[in-house]
């Protein structure tokens, strides 16, 4: 008796190990990688002040990035579990700590980047594509930029905004 519900414990396992490692096809990879996107992309709380991103690991996503409300953690990971597809959803997203400091700090981040009448483009479109992320006076800006120029203009600009402490400047240039 021990014997035989042994060997139906490991093919069991065997079963489940196989499964867990079954291959993702490219055309499905790319659909679950669009709706992903997508989800994230149309979350109501999703703001310049946040950054979510993520990576697909078959037929898994994990969920990276920070975000200032709690409920854009637990929305993003509730809207990605929806997607056809996507079997298990690892949320690793940071929220931000409680700061009124760092909330004053956002806002005048904002304003002398959006702004400044040579950075004005980028405060065109719905999504903003520099984000602004603010952690105990600590500032990371992510996202694309026309130019070198405009990279580092953004840098000069966030550098000028009085009560911050360091700048890290993760823009990348796209293309022009």
């Amino acid at each position: 008796m021990p014997r035989k519900s042994c060997v139906f414990v490991l093919l069991i396992l065997a079963t489940g190990f196989a499964w867990a490692q079954r291959e993702i096809t490219p055309q499905a990879e790319q659909r679950i990688t669009r709706e992903v996107r997508h989800q994230l992309l149309m979350q109501p709380y999703y703001t310049v002040f946040d950054n979510l991103a993520y990576k697909i690991e078959g037929y898994n996503v994990v969920l990276t990035g920070q975000a200032v409300n709690p409920v854009l953690k637990s929305d993003a990971e509730a809207a990605v579990k929806k997607i056809e597809g996507v079997e298990h959803v690892d949320n690793e997203i940071e929220v931000l700590p409680l700061s009124p400091m760092d909330n004053r700090l956002r806002v005048r981040l904002y304003r002398a980047i959006y702004g400044y009448t040579p950075l004005q483009q980028y405060a065109l479109p719905v999504i903003k594509p520099i984000h602004i992320i603010v952690k105990n006076g600590h500032v990371t800006l992510l996202g694309v930029v026309d130019s070198e120029a405009d990279k580092n203009l953004v840098t000069m600009r966030a550098n000028s905004v009085p009560g911050v402490f360091s700048v890290a400047n993760d823009l990348v240039v796209g293309k022009s």
